[in-house]
């Protein structure tokens, strides 16, 4: 059974950076879609960033341009670089992964406040 382990969240600032990791347990990740999701306080889950086993990247429109999502199949880690922030981006963060089924983290705050 293939477990995600989110870190990296927390409280930033305005114009301030984050970066998310999520770590992934077993040997499927190399072979797997995998990405972020969030889901902002009273609104429903929505996309981040994903990052195909080929390395096709898509971006939410909120985030293109400010967010950077990579991969280290060696590591078996999925990052989020999350620059820019703005207060709209506070939300729990879900990492994802995709293979046969869907697999979801437990998610991480980020809080964006001044």
């Amino acid at each position: 059974q293939v477990q995600l382990v989110e870190s990296g969240g927390g409280l930033a600032q305005p114009g301030g950076s984050l970066r998310l990791s999520c770590a992934a347990s077993g040997s499927i990740f190399r072979f797997s879609a995998t990405g972020w999701y969030r889901q902002p306080p009273g609104k429903q889950r929505e996309l981040v960033a994903t990052i195909s086993s080929g390395g096709r990247i898509t971006y939410g429109d909120s985030v293109k341009g400010r967010f950077t999502i990579s991969r280290d199949n060696a590591k078996n880690t999925v990052y989020l670089q999350m620059n820019s922030l703005m207060p709209e981006d506070t939300a729990v963060y879900y990492c994802w992964l995709y293979s046969t089924s869907a697999r979801w983290g437990q998610g991480t705050q980020v809080t964006v406040s001044s």
